[in-house]
């Protein structure tokens, strides 16, 4: 079988969400089976905090196309291979594909749908309209969470049968307990970002529907306490649109100077911050699956999430929820778990089960799965 795949996005100087997808799939499609063919379209070299490992089945198609990637040179270019299946990992498809290509599509959420004000006017058009065809177009869908698949099901009235959930997975040379307790490393990289002292932490883009300005206020609300004055708030990620909203929400906070934002962080960095934390908190008001989530439990770290969307599929029973937009619920549960150390510990416990359930090679063995129907 030959299978083409857009992996242009793995060309982007951002690394996270689909980016870490696309990478990690790669990073074992290969292995499944030999026999098969695959054609990584590419426009230009990838990132190389991006790259996937090699396998002899691969065969790399790099194009320079700044522009229209998808709808022009991409279009043509996935035709010379003469693909059985067309692979697009993000929710979009050539609107010039031949006849005979099986086109499967993931679908990664319906943010655009539900927080238009939270995007740029254009991405939320292209969205609007990429996604709409891609839906139509599609002969699978993979979606990635159940969340996912029922939101496209009730925005889209898509047959149940088309969609099939796939769920992500993290990456277990990076994330896990022996990383998150390496206390040189995680003495390093507190002192490369200025980190002094206990810390809660959030890690990812920094963007309106990430609700970080509810993870300010609630900051706000507990530094009120005698006993959390000298506790930090560490905000980790690059930014994403419409993000100076969410820094001058803490440039005016009182606690501003205890509000630290690390910028752009490299990827194996990550585990060091999440084992340096007292608990990772991701207030998000909606996910198509929470990558952050996963990774924390891995490494042993107590979560605090939203009970929104797909993240009570991803964390189980291990976070304790809170209500998005609620800071002071948010507020009085970092109290309780940075109060108990035998709470922490509990819930730590529960997160590296639960993580347990989710892996790359699964997610890769599933996806090759739905090339086949």
């Amino acid at each position: 079988m030959k299978i083409a795949i857009d992996a242009a996005d793995l060309c982007d100087k951002r690394v996270d969400g689909t980016r870490i997808y696309i990478k990690n799939v790669l990073d074992f499609l290969g292995g499944i089976k030999k026999t098969d063919s695959f054609f990584i379209h590419l426009k230009g070299q990838p990132n190389k905090e991006l790259n996937f490992k090699q396998y002899p089945n691969y065969f790399l198609r790099e194009s320079r196309a700044p522009f229209f990637w998808t709808q022009g040179k991409f279009s043509f270019e996935v035709k010379k291979d003469k693909p059985d299946v067309l692979w697009m990992p993000l929710q979009t498809v050539p609107f010039l594909t031949q006849g005979g290509i099986k086109i499967v599509v993931t679908v990664h959420d319906l943010a655009f749908r539900f927080f238009k004000n939270h995007f740029p006017f254009k991405d939320w058009f292209f969205l609007s309209i990429f996604t709409r065809e891609a839906l139509k177009r599609a002969d699978r869908v993979i979606a990635v969470s159940q969340n996912t698949k029922k939101d496209i099901i009730k925005e889209y009235k898509l047959d149940p049968a088309k969609i099939k959930v796939v769920y992500h997975g993290y990456n277990k040379q990076i994330f896990n307990l022996e990383n998150a307790q390496k206390e040189k490393e995680i003495k390093n990289v507190k002192a490369k970002y200025r980190i002094k002292g206990k810390y809660i932490l959030y890690a990812g883009a920094l963007q309106p529907r990430k609700n970080l300005e509810t993870l300010i206020k609630a900051f706000e609300e507990i530094k009120k306490a005698n006993n959390f004055a000298d506790l930090k708030l560490v905000l980790a990620g690059p930014q994403a649109w419409l993000w100076k909203k969410i820094y001058r929400k803490a440039e005016i906070s009182n606690n501003f100077k205890d509000i630290i934002f690390t910028g752009h962080y490299k990827t194996e960095e990550l585990p060091y911050l999440l084992g340096g934390a007292e608990t990772f908190v991701f207030p998000s008001l909606y996910e198509g699956f929470g990558i952050p989530v996963l990774e924390a439990m891995a490494s042993g770290t107590p979560v605090i999430c939203a009970d929104n969307s797909s993240l009570p599929e991803v964390g189980g029973k291990a976070p304790q929820y809170f209500k998005a937009e609620n800071f002071q619920a948010l507020a009085a549960i970092l109290k309780n778990v940075l109060s108990d150390k035998k709470i922490r510990e509990e819930m730590a416990a529960q997160g590296l089960r639960q993580a347990g359930n989710f892996s790359w090679e699964k997610c890769a063995q599933e996806t090759y799965a739905a090339f086949h129907f």
